[in-house]
């Protein structure tokens, strides 16, 4: 018997529209699922582009109208790629339409609309119709043995954690303006864009929620050049620029609910670094070292070690008993960063599938929405701020 048909319909066809795509084709040829996806509908507000992008990617169908889209009954799904000022709007279209939702993160441009989007879900919930929202680094193989070493009390008592992501694709000054660049579409800058994957991991990982922070945000270049109608596809820019009105850097300190320590960085200037997403934790036993530019190796010190032996060890992250591994290539043939996103369709089809809340939910969602808030409002005070729920 084949698995019966999961009909998706993804909104946005851009960075993460590529990425999703590909997950959606490939899943369910590595792992064996309880449902079959079919790429049924891709919708953006371009037809001429979403139709390029609906031959380049492998669906079935391209749409500009998300709305009718989601009224439709043959659809199941609803995969939200788009700029984070759309998320509210359509998730909780389609939640009250009966469909199961993934949208990207962070969940939403404001913590009101975030509360919103998890209002709407667990309302959902009740009826069987369950949403999830898009961390997809959760679903590193590393990341997730990370998880389970700590869990498994490797490393003692955790003291300190320090979670860095930097990358540099906007240190040219003259770089054009984009979307991610404007608070009204993006809600913050590197904070939202990327921070918010530093604290979801951080989260995850350690079981704690982060409970207070004291941050700065700075916006290192405030003007950028202004592209033409051919913005994304090799437009030049023009004499006129445009308000950066998001974060460039963002620092801050935490205290999480175990009374952990945690320092958090996120920028997209950190010139050389193209996607070094740094995770260390340190505990009275042990400790763990992750970088996402290595992102097949997790690096373990065992402090019950004699002295003498003492020193971090390379674990390389392909084995069969590591997450996920086994579905893929024989040991020490590793996974990429593509492959996060299999596996997060791989979770959320047999959580559906198992009438099973998926995580992270919108709640979830929602916690990292209040952390970004408050590093937002300790940076415009110059004070240390609590998040509140």
């Amino acid at each position: 018997m084949t698995a019966r048909a999961l009909n998706v319909a993804m909104i946005g066809y851009g960075f993460m529209g590529a990425a999703h795509s590909q997950a959606w084709r490939v899943a369910p040829r590595f792992f064996d699922l309880p449902r079959d996806p079919v790429l049924s509908v891709i919708v953006g507000r371009d037809a001429e582009r979403v139709e390029a992008a609906r031959v380049k990617f492998g669906w079935n169908e391209a749409a500009t109208d998300w709305r009718e889209v989601i009224e439709r009954d043959d659809i199941d799904v609803v995969d939200i790629c788009s700029p984070g000022s759309s998320h509210v709007e359509i998730a909780i279209a389609a939640l009250a339409a009966g469909k199961q939702v993934l949208c990207e993160k962070p969940l939403a441009n404001t913590v009101a609309e975030a509360e919103q989007m998890a209002a709407a879900a667990t309302a959902a919930a009740e009826h069987g119709v369950f949403a999830m929202v898009g961390f997809s680094y959760r679903r590193v193989p590393a990341i997730t043995f990370a998880r389970d070493l700590l869990a498994s009390g490797r490393l003692g008592s955790l003291r300190q954690v320090r979670a860095q992501y930097l990358q540099d694709w906007l240190s040219d000054a003259e770089g054009p303006m984009t979307w991610r660049l404007d608070k009204s579409l993006a809600g913050s800058g590197s904070l939202g864009d990327i921070g918010a994957h530093a604290i979801d991991a951080v989260q995850f990982i350690t079981g704690q929620s982060v409970d207070s922070v004291s941050g700065i945000l700075e916006t290192l270049v405030p003007e950028r050049p202004l592209l033409g109608e051919t913005v994304g596809l090799g437009g030049t820019a023009s004499s006129e620029r445009g308000k950066v009105t998001v974060d460039d850097v963002a620092l801050f300190t935490g205290r999480l609910s175990g009374g952990t320590l945690g320092s958090f960085e996120a920028t997209r200037y950190a010139t050389g670094r193209k996607n070094a997403f740094r995770l260390e934790f340190s505990g009275s036993d042990g400790a763990l070292s992750f970088d996402l530019e290595r992102m097949n190796e997790l690096e373990f010190y065992d402090a019950t070690d004699p002295a003498g032996e003492q020193g971090f060890r390379r674990i390389l992250v392909t084995e069969p008993e590591h997450p996920y591994a086994a579905a893929w290539w024989p040991t020490g043939h590793g996974l990429g960063y593509e492959h996060t996103f299999s596996h997060q369709v791989r979770d959320f089809v047999v959580d559906i599938a198992e009438h099973r809340q998926p995580t992270p939910s919108f709640q979830d969602g929602l916690q990292v929405q209040r952390v970004l808030a408050a590093v937002e409002a300790s940076s415009a005070n110059g004070s240390a701020w609590t998040v509140t729920a």
